[in-house]
């Protein structure tokens, strides 16, 4: 069965890990963030309960 043999695949799979880590990860990781996260203490909401109208 040749979708068992390895030698291709294997190959290519390889190149485009190495690709990915070497070249296209650190482009990725070198962008900033347009929104920053904050440092706020953020209250915990008050839940109502539902006004279901037919109960």
């Amino acid at each position: 069965m040749p979708q068992l043999n390895p030698n291709p695949w294997f190959f290519i799979m390889l190149i485009s890990w190495l690709t990915f880590s070497l070249f296209i990860q650190p482009k990725l990781l070198s962008f900033t963030s347009h929104n920053p996260p904050c440092n706020k203490d953020f209250a915990p909401t008050k839940t109502s309960p539902w006004p279901w109208p037919w109960s």
